[in-house]
């Protein structure tokens, strides 16, 4: 089985201390950072664009999993990738052409993802499967950080596995929003791969620790 990965989501870090709260990440056992971008039109709130993540870039380590929240993100896939972003995950929500994007995710030069809203069937995967590095999978309504995790996200996240091992693909499972050490485990279990941590790792008095003990018990 493929290492199980964390991506801390600097939505949640210290934007007054940026560049240390990345350094915490390159320092700690950490595999990528995840970068939530919104537009205040498709989740109710805005977070950052192209200028953040390029300050991030400038001093990360990792590759940055950038998750666009926004609506028509074909219009911007080729800035995002200019400015650093290694994997981007659009919303199946959030695009007509959503084989077109992929495509054009992948001819920028980075991996390409698909996010699901917590009530979208899985099943709406079906054709398109074949074309995706991963699929991350909401496991609240996206928009804000901090949230409590809604446990439909098992069944879900078992449903996709099966049809991405029936189909015989290594595409990745990412879980993002009210992961922690309380959860984790059972995630593994249905199958997902990949754990974005906000709030449970930034707002912790000992963050690399927790990143450690998320990483030792998603691998465990």
């Amino acid at each position: 089985m493929a290492q199980k990965l964390i991506a801390p989501s600097m939505l949640a870090a210290d934007f007054g201390n940026l560049q240390r709260d990345v350094e915490m990440v390159n320092n700690s056992d950490a595999d990528w950072f995840h970068i939530d971008v919104m537009d205040g039109h498709f989740v109710p709130n805005i977070s950052y664009g192209m200028p953040v993540i390029q300050a991030i870039k400038k001093h990360a380590t990792k590759p940055l999993d950038v998750h666009l929240m926004i609506e028509k993100p074909e219009r911007y896939i080729e800035e995002f990738a200019k400015v650093g972003a290694d994997i981007i995950t659009v919303h199946h929500e959030s695009t007509v052409h959503l084989h077109r994007t992929l495509r054009q995710i992948k001819e920028v030069g980075c991996k390409a993802g698909i996010v699901l809203n917590l009530t979208t069937p899985v099943s709406v995967l079906e054709d398109i499967l074949p074309e995706c590095y991963m699929i991350l999978l909401m496991s609240i309504n996206p928009g804000f950080g901090g949230q409590k995790f809604e446990d439909i996200t098992y069944n879900r996240v078992k449903k996709l596995r099966a049809m991405i091992d029936e189909r015989g693909l290594e595409t990745r499972i990412e879980i993002d929003g009210g992961v922690t050490d309380k959860n984790i485990k059972r995630l593994v279990d249905a199958g997902a791969d990949v754990f974005v941590a906000g709030s449970h790792v930034f707002k912790s008095d000992q963050q690399t620790e927790t990143i450690k003990q998320l990483k030792e018990l998603a691998n465990s």
